[in-house]
């Protein structure tokens, strides 16, 4: 492995094998499609488009592998899919939901079914009318697909029905945290036409959000128009987008300048070098945290002592210092500090001591040099070197091993030790179940689970998110995630966002990316 490190912002949703053949496919297909698909003119500066009017010219790091969204949005491209398509709720500036295309919903009084009340009028760019019939077939297929990314988040719900434009959710449980969480990261809304045909769909998206699809060549760029038709339109001042996979990073800079991007997401690496070419940077919140993943249910990770031996020699500031510039934290939790979830209790329960970490492996019988480690990763990646530098000082070896079908053995529970990324859920509860839960895709361990996380899980999703008591029993929930022995966290970045000093400022929505309000001046 390069001793050289740089910086790698959390990959969080990663192909399977078959995924990996598709990625190929699409390869394929890019070089098939580029033939006959229509120019695409340049224009300068990037504010305004061959065809008129604002044009938002987007370098994106995530271009979406699919664009069906109970496929795709399970990870990062969520922000890039929620171009094309819309969700019951979405996420304001405090982190809490707010109406999306549902205008208005309420629980029952015992809190296991809440009514979802559409928006009147609304329709998908084919034609066909957001109702409730369009959000019972979107939940249906994100739970029954094979090759759904989002069953395991809708756990919750048992059925839905619909009567025209409400969609009643019947849960299995008491469940405050439907609202937060089928928002855009989960649950983005097809039109139930298109969607009969998922292989189309994901090649010919089709929703009810601010933009329409009007060409895509997979894998490469998609091109947008406004949707007239989308419910906040006045609101939305773009009028077309250009959505390109971001090259190398270190060349996304000098594509801004040059105007062929107006917007990308960047590497913390290429902040400075952006910020001295005269381009906005700013902060986008997220909940993104790293971890080192451990199986408990194989050696040595099955010895308590060896498990604590690592907590001890990692040094998180080290990962803040080498990948992250300045603009990341370290984190022993799934949230960076000042989130609702995040448990200040919790805080530095295992610091950075390699001394003790040492005597821990001696009293497991363990001599230097003697526990020998596969680290396996999906690519080349500097967390893996910091890891394997750390336990070395301690003395266990570890070897690095790539694997392109990582995510195969890692989802399957095969692998003993690895690393993960993730950008979190909206609903905070279902960030934790997805780390600590005995069914968690991010639980490395299943189906092991903490002693009393699943008392405390059930007890924030019975508490309303209006309740005073909301964080405190959350904070609770996080800090019996944390006796988890299958996850060693390390650090949190933010989402870094480059720009062209023409388009205006964001929201500062956390882990999305919302257009509402935002100008390109220059346009028509």
């Amino acid at each position: 492995m390069s001793g050289r490190l740089t910086p790698r912002r959390p990959r969080p949703h990663l192909p399977s094998a078959r995924g990996a053949r598709r990625l190929r496919a699409a390869a394929l297909g890019t070089a098939l499609v580029t033939v006959v698909a229509p120019a695409l003119s340049g224009c300068g500066d990037g504010a305004a488009s061959a065809s008129g009017g604002a044009a938002l010219k987007w370098a994106s790091s995530y271009f979406p592998t699919h664009w069906d969204p109970v496929v795709g949005g399970s990870g990062a491209q969520f922000r890039e899919l929620s171009l094309v398509y819309a969700s019951l709720t979405r996420t304001d500036e405090t982190g809490k939901a707010v109406p999306d295309l549902a205008k208005s919903w309420e629980y029952n009084a015992k809190g296991d079914q809440i009514t979802f009340h559409l928006r009147p009028h609304l329709k998908f760019s084919d034609g066909a009318p957001v109702d409730g019939a369009a959000v019972k077939a979107a939940v249906e297929r994100a739970k029954k697909q094979k090759n759904s990314a989002l069953f395991g988040d809708l756990t919750s719900i048992r059925s839905v029905d619909a009567k025209g434009l409400d969609a009643v959710v019947h849960l299995t449980q008491v469940d405050y945290q439907i609202p937060q969480l089928l928002g855009q990261r989960v649950l983005q809304i097809a039109s139930p036409k298109a969607a009969a045909s998922p292989a189309k769909l994901d090649q010919n998206p089709v929703g009810a959000g601010p933009f329409i699809a009007t060409q895509l060549i997979p894998g490469t760029k998609a091109v947008l128009k406004k949707n007239p038709d989308y419910w906040d339109a006045k609101n939305i001042h773009i009028d077309n987008v250009e959505l390109t996979s971001a090259p190398d990073a270190a060349t996304v800079v000098s594509g801004l300048q040059t105007g062929a991007y107006n917007f990308a997401d960047i590497d913390p690496s290429q902040a400075q070098a952006a910020k001295k070419a005269g381009l906005d940077v700013f902060v986008q919140p997220g909940f993104n945290a790293s971890n080192i993943s451990l199986n408990i249910n194989k050696a040595p990770f099955n010895d308590d002592k060896v498990v604590d031996a690592v907590r001890y020699a990692i040094n998180r500031k080290e990962f803040v210092d080498k990948l992250t510039f300045g603009y990341g934290q370290a984190t022993d939790q799934p949230f960076p500090k000042g989130y609702v979830a995040y448990d200040p209790k919790s805080e530095n329960a295992y610091p950075y001591d390699p001394a003790k970490s040492r005597k821990l492996l001696a009293e497991a019988g363990h001599k230097s040099g003697q526990i020998k480690l596969n680290l396996v990763i999906r690519e080349d990646d500097p967390q893996a070197e910091i890891v394997q530098s750390q336990l070395a000082k301690v003395g266990i070896s570890v070897k690095i091993k790539i694997d392109k079908n990582w995510a195969t053995p890692f989802f399957a529970k095969d692998l003993a030790f690895s690393l993960y990324a993730t950008t979190g859920r909206d609903s905070a509860a279902q960030t934790l179940t997805a780390h600590f839960g005995p069914d968690g895709p991010l639980n490395l361990s299943s189906p092991y689970e903490p002693a009393g996380f699943e008392a405390a899980i059930a007890k924030v999703r019975r508490t309303p998110l209006n309740s005073p008591d909301y964080a405190k029993v959350l904070q609770a929930a996080t800090r019996a995630g944390l006796r988890s022995k299958a996850l060693v966290f390390t650090y949190s970045s933010p989402n870094l966002i480059a720009k062209s000093k023409t388009i205006s400022d964001l929201p500062k929505n956390p882990a999305h990316i919302d257009w509402t309000g935002v100008a390109i001046s220059g346009g028509n």
